[in-house]
């Protein structure tokens, strides 16, 4: 059987990914100066104004609007571009109290929420090949941009890619590309397509050894000139599907940028992440799905569901059995597992929070290979 299935990626002058950056940003500043900062920060950015909110307890201090103007300048922003407001307050005492370690009370969820991890073996990334040829082309452009390398281009881009998979002989050929990227008023069309098309799309499918015979699409409206805030207003948190399995998995709802390792809608993610992925690499199942929920104030998942999608040879109840054995998944056993304490996420906020081989991510690590094969007995 034939399909076709297709993904997306926003760069890092997308205004919802410009929002993901700030939060995050602040996540990890805080962070540094106390790692058991409690943070829930959102910002929205709406033509020449950013609004920083949220909620932080910590016991350290920061200049969040410094923090994001190392972001917006980085993006080709000047300072009399934008109007920042910081309107951030102390986290709410009733949440503080159910989510507060104490010598009698194990470390409890920051909230309510349901969780997704996915992973298949059709590439070295563990995930679907969309969403990581989606993030290259808007990593690759990116890259070229910073360098002074991309002629025209401006720091707000997408791309979408389209792939045929074909069931029976296990290949996977690219069907259409499309390319939408903002670029200076004064721009060479011609030029700045046959950069695209030679630099970014074709550099980018040759690496991974897929087929140019594609259709490519590149800003079909013929003009991408005011981009960022003032051409779409950006949020925290909107880009769940990007940051996450390209729409191969289901998605819980729950947003990563912003918070801390005690929302579980971060942490509990990358710990469900880490499992199928570790499942998968040891030959579990050639795909698998993973649900996880969590309460407000509870340290322990209420359910797990697994789905494999009929590619193991084990049934789901004998995986979650696997699951309880070999993974603490209370609040406290997770962000010890991932080590997740630590300032490491502003670099997830673009290209994806996933498949990142280019980063040391620890929910990425295929260390319970050899846990998993003795519980199966897999030779």
């Amino acid at each position: 059987m034939k399909r076709l299935l297709t993904s997306e990626s926003v760069g890092a002058g997308h205004p919802d990914k410009i929002c993901d950056q700030i939060s995050d940003a602040i996540v990890d500043a805080l962070i540094k100066k106390d790692k058991y900062s409690r943070v829930a920060c959102d910002v929205i950015a709406n033509d020449d104004l950013i609004y920083i909110g949220g909620q932080i307890t910590t016991k350290g201090y920061i200049d969040t609007i410094k923090e994001a103007w190392k972001i917006l300048k980085s993006l080709g922003y000047k300072e009399n571009d934008f109007k920042i407001i910081n309107a951030i307050t102390g986290q709410s005492p009733d949440i503080a109290q159910g989510v507060d370690k104490s010598s009698t009370k194990e470390l409890g969820a920051g909230d309510q929420g349901i969780l997704f991890g996915y992973a298949t073996d059709e590439n070295e990334f563990y995930m679907p090949w969309t969403i990581v040829l989606s993030h290259e082309l808007v990593k690759r452009a990116e890259n070229l941009r910073r360098a002074k390398k991309f002629p025209y281009a401006k720091s707000d881009m997408k791309s979408q890619v389209t792939i045929e998979y074909d069931d029976e002989s296990n290949t996977f050929n690219v069907k259409k590309i499309l390319m939408s990227i903002q670029h200076e008023e004064n721009f060479v069309y011609k030029k700045f397509k046959e950069f695209i098309k030679t630099n970014i799309v074709d550099y980018v499918l040759k690496k991974y050894n897929f087929n140019l015979d594609y259709e490519l699409l590149i800003n079909p409206t013929g003009r991408f000139v005011i981009g960022g805030p003032v051409g779409d207003t950006g949020l925290t948190g909107r880009k769940i599907i990007v940051d996450t399995y390209g729409g191969f998995a289901r998605h819980g709802g729950g947003a990563f940028s912003g918070k801390d390792a005690t929302k579980i809608d971060r942490s509990a993610a990358y710990m469900a992440r880490y499992i199928a992925k570790n499942l998968v690499a040891a030959g579990v199942a050639k795909k698998i799905e993973i649900q996880l929920s969590y309460a407000i104030g509870l340290p322990r998942p209420q359910s797990i569901y697994i789905e494999t999608f009929k590619t193991s040879k084990y049934s789901e109840k004998e995986i979650i059995n696997a699951v309880y054995s070999i993974f603490d998944l209370s609040v406290e056993g997770i962000i010890k597992t991932l080590d997740l304490l630590k300032p490491i996420y502003l670099q997830t906020a673009t290209f994806g929070h996933f498949g990142r081989n280019d980063l040391d991510l620890p929910w990425e690590k295929v260390d319970k290979i050899d846990e998993i094969n003795k519980y199966f007995k897999i030779n």
